[in-house]
């Protein structure tokens, strides 16, 4: 693992604990002195850290570089083959925060024609191109409301992870992005205008909802893809 890898590995961590509730930018910036404006841009993949800081902020977490090797051989993470039409269903967390789907992440495998999504356009952030692409995640009952009827409860919905653009991928027809709302992730049209992200949903008798993007922050840092497919059981 070399120095980039490590870095956007310690990242990772620290949005997952982040996301879990057990760690703030704020209790970050009095553990180690940093002030939040520097934290927030190296979360946020604006800013790189120094070894020396790097180390100031795996002191304070107590971890060490060892905590952030793969536990296992490359092997034994669930390796794309985007012609063989196979995409894992994941967690809602996993599908917001993980590059690398392990293989204990994965709750089943949809099973899609063997070459389904070898044509599928992709439009992504530098960063993002490093994440394994497809995912699947379950819609429950509450997220699915304000998509219905183009998304009913328990559907499976397909994300391409490397597609975070609002241009559209079909001219004249909206893109149904996974969007990162705070630390959950829903369904919806986006659009953005005036710093905000705009967020649309099917059903006209649920409301907008609007993300205020900050200054530093782009409107993809909040998109988790483009949803390819939606598979509504019946």
């Amino acid at each position: 693992m070399n120095f980039s890898q490590m870095h956007e590995r310690l990242r990772l961590e620290l949005l997952r604990r982040i996301q879990r509730g057990t760690l703030s930018i704020s209790l970050l910036a009095r553990q180690t002195g940093f002030g939040q404006p520097h934290l927030s841009n190296f979360l946020r993949s604006r800013r790189q850290l120094s070894l020396e800081a790097m180390d100031r902020i795996l002191a304070a977490q107590r971890l060490t570089v060892a905590d952030l090797l793969p536990a296992l051989p490359q092997t034994a993470y669930w390796q794309e083959d985007e012609n063989a039409g196979a995409v894992p269903v994941v967690s809602h967390a996993t599908a917001l925060f993980e590059p690398v789907i392990r293989p204990s992440a994965v709750q089943l495998m949809l099973h899609l024609p063997p070459g389904a999504l070898e044509t599928v356009r992709a439009r992504a952030t530098n960063v993002r191109r490093a994440w394994q692409r497809f995912v699947a995640v379950r819609v429950a009952a509450a997220d699915a409301g304000p998509m219905e009827p183009l998304v009913l409860p328990e559907a499976l919905a397909l994300i391409d992870r490397q597609y975070n653009s609002l241009l559209p991928y079909r001219p004249s027809h909206p893109n149904l992005y996974a969007i990162r709302h705070g630390s959950h992730l829903t369904l919806r049209y986006a659009e953005f205008q005036s710093n905000c992200l705009i967020l649309r949903p099917h059903n006209l008798a649920f409301p907008l909802d609007v993300i205020v993007i900050d200054p530093e922050e782009s409107p993809s840092d909040w998109l988790v893809g483009r949803i390819a497919l939606i598979l509504n059981e019946v």
